[in-house]
C-alpha cells in the first residue's frame, strides 16, 4: 500500500509535461490521481506550447499553459508565481532546474546530471524501456508521493459549444460513421499500415454496410495520402487531414460511431470517448504497452509478430481480413 508522505497538504501543484499529443493524454491518469488525492489543491499544468490545448477544460486543472526547454531557462528567477509541489516529466534539465526555482518540493525521473538528483524533493528511477504500461509509467511520479491511483482511462474534455460545431458541421447522415487515421507521425512511420489495405478495408465495410461515411482525420502530412483513400472510395468519404485544429478533430471524432487507427497521438485523444475503437499496434509498441485502459470498446489489433521486434518488420503482415473482423466485433 502506498503511503502517503507526512506534512500539509500542497495547496498549489506544478505539472510539467513538455511532449506530444499522446504522450500528454497518457498523463492524465497522473493528474486525476493528484486532484483525487488533493482536492483542494490548485493544480497548473505546463506543456508544450502546441499540444497543451488537449487539456483544456479539465475540471481538475486550474491553469494550463506552454512552456519549453528554451522559454523554461528564463522563467522564474524574479517574482512569479511559487509552488508547494512540482512533477516534471523527461529529461531536460532546463525544465527541472526551473521547477527547482519555483518549487518547494519537486519530484522527478532520475536525470543525468547528480547535483540536479540531489536538490529533488523525490528522484525516481527511470523505468525501463517498455516494461510497463506507458500510464502506468507515468503514475510512478504520483506513486513516489504516495498519492492513490485514480482510474487509467485518458481524460479529455469537449466544452458544449464544440460538440453544436461538430453536430452542425456533420449533419445527420446515415451511418454508420466511422472515422480513420491513416498513419502516425513521420518518425514513426514504421506504425503505418497500408494505404491500399485501408481501402481494401473500406471497400469491405462498404460491401456489408452501403452507407457506411468515412471521415478522414490526420495532419498536412497525411493530406495526400487521405484524398488518394477518398478518390479510391468516392462519396461518402470526407478528408479532413490538415484542415482542422486539433480540438476542432476530438469534436468530429466525438460524432463518430466507430473509429479505425493506427497507434499515435489523435488515436489517443479518440480513446477519451466512449466510441468503439479498433487500433492497429506495431510489435514495437504492442496494446499492452500503449493501449486504451479502462476502455469500454476497445478492440486492439496487434501484429502478429511477438514484441520485441524490428522497425523493418511492415505493418502489411496485419491482414485485412484481422482488421475486419475486429470492425465487425465492435459495431456488432
Amino acid at each position: 500500500m502506498l503511503e502517503r508522505a507526512p506534512g500539509p497538504p500542497p495547496a498549489k501543484i506544478l505539472f510539467i509535461n513538455v511532449c506530444r499529443i499522446g504522450d500528454t493524454l497518457l498523463a492524465t491518469p497522473a493528474i486525476r490521481a493528484l486532484a483525487r488525492a488533493w482536492p483542494a489543491a490548485k493544480i497548473t499544468v505546463l506543456g508544450y506550447p502546441k499540444r497543451i490545448e488537449v487539456l483544456a477544460h479539465l475540471p481538475w486543472i486550474a491553469q494550463s499553459a506552454g512552456i519549453s526547454k528554451l522559454s523554461a531557462r528564463f522563467k522564474g528567477r524574479v517574482g512569479g508565481s511559487r509552488w508547494d509541489l512540482a512533477l516534471v516529466y523527461g529529461f531536460d534539465a532546463p525544465l527541472v532546474t526551473y521547477a527547482l526555482r519555483v518549487a518547494d518540493k519537486v519530484v522527478a525521473f532520475r536525470q543525468d546530471d547528480a547535483a540536479l538528483n540531489d536538490a529533488l524533493h523525490k528522484a525516481v528511477e527511470r523505468p525501463g524501456y517498455q516494461t510497463a504500461h506507458s500510464v502506468h509509467n507515468a503514475l510512478l511520479l504520483t506513486d513516489a508521493l504516495g498519492v492513490p491511483h485514480a482510474g487509467y482511462r485518458l481524460a479529455y474534455r469537449l466544452t458544449e459549444a464544440e460538440s453544436a460545431w461538430a453536430a452542425s458541421r456533420l449533419g445527420t447522415g446515415g451511418g454508420p460513421r466511422i472515422g480513420l487515421q491513416l498513419a502516425s507521425f513521420p518518425t514513426k512511420s514504421y506504425r503505418d499500415w497500408p494505404l491500399e489495405s485501408f481501402i481494401a478495408l473500406a471497400r469491405a465495410i462498404r460491401s456489408k454496410r452501403p452507407a457506411s461515411e468515412f471521415l478522414v482525420f490526420g495532419g498536412p502530412e497525411d493530406s495526400a495520402r487521405a484524398l488518394q483513400l477518398a478518390g479510391a472510395l468516392g462519396s461518402g468519404c470526407t478528408v479532413f487531414a490538415g484542415t482542422l485544429t486539433l480540438r476542432q478533430t476530438a469534436a468530429l471524432m466525438s460524432r463518430t460511431q466507430l473509429y479505425v487507427g493506427v497507434d499515435t497521438g489523435p488515436t489517443h485523444m479518440m480513446s477519451c470517448f466512449d466510441i468503439p475503437l479498433v487500433v492497429l499496434y506495431h510489435c514495437i509498441s504492442p496494446s499492452r504497452l500503449i493501449g486504451a485502459l479502462d476502455h469500454p470498446r476497445f478492440f486492439p489489433v496487434d501484429h502478429p509478430k511477438p514484441h520485441p521486434c524490428s522497425k523493418d518488420t511492415p505493418m502489411s503482415e496485419i491482414s485485412v481480413d484481422t482488421v475486419l473482423a475486429a470492425v465487425a466485433r465492435a459495431l456488432g
